[in-house]
């Protein structure tokens, strides 16, 4: 009898201590980024250019991304108010599937961007080679990246942890309860392993 309750007392600590772990990081990241995420326009200070992170444009549905489109009527938002000059889209790119064309190509032809000052970046296989690949490969340093809110905060942590002078601007979220929660939900974990990979001196997945 003893022997189990010690198991299920080191079972409850080790969900306390889990639950701890994931505050403490959540807790790291928001206080690194605090007061450099914009919602408006308005208030956002320039940059020389704009970091769209990849999401596929379409759902298991064949419907257009709401997430997707609304990255990319940020971005446009960004160029037609003088905040930025240049675009890297950053995404996915493998067998019948291009993240960063379809990016570019929704900037030229439904926003109206011009198509020379957008570049591709289609090795952004996750957040953090995103990041990286910005940095080191088109030695771009004063950024502004955009995602949704949720996004741009681990996204923000990658960029601040590898100095540079970036900024995020929030994309309109997508309010539907089976994907908001779920995203959230998700996006805690990843920024408790986000936190942890760079403690441990690791690349994150």
């Amino acid at each position: 009898m003893r022997f189990i309750k010690n198991i299920l007392a080191l079972f409850f600590l080790s969900i306390e201590m889990g639950i701890l772990l994931i505050c403490l990081a959540n807790a790291w990241v928001f206080a690194l980024t605090d007061g450099r995420t914009y919602t408006k326009i308005s208030k956002i200070p320039p940059r020389e250019v704009a970091l769209v992170l990849g999401t596929s444009p379409k759902m298991k549905s064949g419907l257009s991304n709401p997430y997707f489109t609304k990255r990319m009527d940020a971005t446009a938002l960004l160029y037609h108010h003088g905040k930025i000059k240049k675009i890297i889209v950053s995404g996915e790119k493998s067998k019948g599937y291009d993240e960063p064309a379809a990016m570019k190509n929704y900037l030229i032809y439904q926003e109206g961007v011009p198509e020379e000052i957008i570049s591709e970046d289609p090795k952004g296989f996750n957040t953090y080679k995103s990041i990286l690949r910005c940095k080191d490969i088109y030695k771009k340093n004063n950024v502004i990246i955009v995602s949704q809110g949720f996004h741009n905060l681990r996204a923000l942590f990658f960029a601040r942890n590898n100095k540079m002078n970036a900024l995020g601007f929030d994309a309109q979220d997508v309010t539907k309860p089976e994907s908001y929660y779920r995203n959230q939900f998700r996006e805690i974990l990843a920024r408790m392993a986000a936190v942890m990979s760079y403690i441990l001196g690791i690349s994150p997945d």
